[in-house]
């Protein structure tokens, strides 16, 4: 199985490709999508559609996982990740590909063992999960990977819950 984890920005989306081989996890493509500063925000979502389209036509990955919206102060901030969310799910969508969304304690919850965890907790896991070297930056592409690896560990579930809800 390979997971597309997606950390959305407007300015810096993260993303990571993981396949799940049994119970092994293998990083296979990660980075991150960035654009200009005072680019017209119908640009800014052109470029991030553009570039999620050519990322999931190249990697082909199984499913898709994005980190749910979370904001407690700048609201216009909030508004512009969100449209960056729902470009990339367009994307998945259209290529007929399962988007599920994880919330930052989701994410932290199955990565680390704890919903509270410190975001260099985080990184570390990630970077002994992947067998990595260092730790992956900007700290966007780490939260992406987190958010695959989240779902590699939490898809079986999460298929047998919806397959049951619909018995």
């Amino acid at each position: 199985m390979r997971v597309l984890g997606i950390d959305p920005g407007i300015a810096i989306a993260g993303f990571g490709f993981v396949d799940k081989v049994g119970h092994k996890l293998k990083p296979v493509q990660y980075g991150c999508i960035q654009t200009e500063a005072h680019t017209p925000p119908e640009e800014r979502l052109i470029q991030i559609y553009d570039s999620a389209v050519a990322l999931m036509d190249k990697y082909k990955p199984d499913s898709v996982a994005v980190e749910k919206l979370f904001f407690n102060r700048n609201v216009s901030t909030a508004f512009a990740v969100g449209q960056a969310r729902g470009v990339i799910i367009l994307a998945a969508a259209q290529r007929g590909l399962p988007v599920a969304e994880y919330t930052p304690l989701q994410v932290k919850q199955a990565v680390v063992g704890y919903g509270k965890a410190e975001k260099r907790q985080v990184q570390e896991m990630v970077k002994m999960f992947l067998n990595l070297s260092a730790i992956p930056k900007p700290d966007d592409v780490a939260d992406a990977l987190a958010v695959a690896i989240c779902h590699a560990h939490s898809a079986v579930l999460v298929q047998k819950l919806n397959e049951a809800g619909r018995s």
